[in-house]
């Protein structure tokens, strides 16, 4: 299957974006992907604001971007925008270390005033950098987001839409991994 890089950028600890993509993390795994989890937050600040890309924890960073077939991209929504720990990693990585990657965005936020926040301030930065296919993301309400021990709980009506673009993104993982002209095998059984 495929190698999927999980990025949380989020600043907080106790971030629900972070334990929203940790539960999306396993649902990838259960379907047999290998996840690698980064919450960008880990990274030592001085490197990272100083773009300091031979750091071995930043390149490794960039390294892992590198490996993954696909990305999700989690961020919390601040002053109708990605965080601002999140455009400091994008800003060090190569300018086209997404290129042929597909890229699953997602954001969290307090208000649906901030729900066009992953169409017109991260999509394009995430074309911008060369994303193969950037599949539809989701933008869940903080209220629906419920921090419960070893995770969290999702509003229904949230949980199935954010299965749906977990969906989408493997179908697209898929498609991408699969040469053209080559025609799937069906498992067996």
């Amino acid at each position: 299957m495929a190698a999927i890089l999980s990025v949380s950028a989020s600043p907080s600890a106790t971030s629900r974006t972070a334990r929203l993509l940790r539960h999306l993390d396993q649902r990838l795994r259960d379907e047999g992907h290998e996840v690698t989890a980064l919450d960008v937050r880990t990274l030592p600040a001085e490197a990272l604001l100083g773009a300091d890309t031979a750091h071995p924890a930043i390149a490794e960073a960039v390294d892992l971007f590198a490996r993954a077939d696909g990305v999700v991209v989690g961020t919390p929504i601040y002053k109708a925008a990605y965080s601002g720990l999140l455009k400091t990693l994008l800003d060090l990585l190569p300018q086209h270390a997404l290129a042929g990657k597909t890229v699953l965005p997602l954001a969290t936020g307090g208000s649906t005033a901030h729900v066009l926040a992953i169409d017109y301030a991260l999509r394009p930065v995430l074309s911008s950098m060369g994303a193969g296919h950037i599949v539809p993301g989701w933008f869940t309400l903080d209220r629906d987001i419920t921090a419960v021990e070893g995770g969290v709980t999702v509003a229904p009506q949230s949980a199935q839409a954010l299965a749906d673009a977990v969906d989408r993104f493997t179908v697209a993982l898929s498609r991408a991994q699969t040469p053209y002209g080559q025609p799937q095998l069906a498992a067996a059984g």
